[in-house]
């Protein structure tokens, strides 16, 4: 059982930016993918960013490219989303999820294919 907390979540202005982490404590972390989702009050979750496990490869949403990057640190067991240029529509709930097997690209953007998930972190964005 991988444990992860999410962390860096706030309120901030539009145009602002935010960090979440992820941080996991199973210290095989770096052999799992990893993906941020994340779901708005009476929406279903939806994709936002995922990386490989080597951290080479690294898929957005298209409503997010450009403003938030997703990363890796495998020696902390972290997988960060830098966000910038927020924007209202960017509120959410933002979850972070791990997954051992080996993911397609169009897999990766399945929060059913992920195997742990962390327990959120809230992200508001005020106008």
């Amino acid at each position: 059982q991988v444990q992860l907390v999410e962390s860096g979540g706030g309120v901030v202005q539009a145009g602002g930016s935010l960090r979440l982490s992820c941080t996991a404590s199973d210290r095989t972390f770096s052999i799992y993918a990893g993906g941020w989702f994340r779901q708005a009050p009476g929406k279903e979750r939806e994709f936002v960013a995922s990386v490989s496990w080597t951290g080479y490869t690294t898929e957005y949403a298209d409503s997010v490219k450009g403003r938030f990057t997703i990363s890796r640190d495998n020696a902390k067991n972290t997988v960060y989303l830098q966000m910038n240029s927020l924007k209202p529509e960017d509120t959410a709930d933002y979850y972070c999820g791990v997954v051992r097997r080996y993911l397609t690209s169009q897999e990766m953007g399945v929060w059913t294919k992920y195997d742990y998930w962390g327990q959120g972190t809230q992200v508001t964005v005020s106008s």
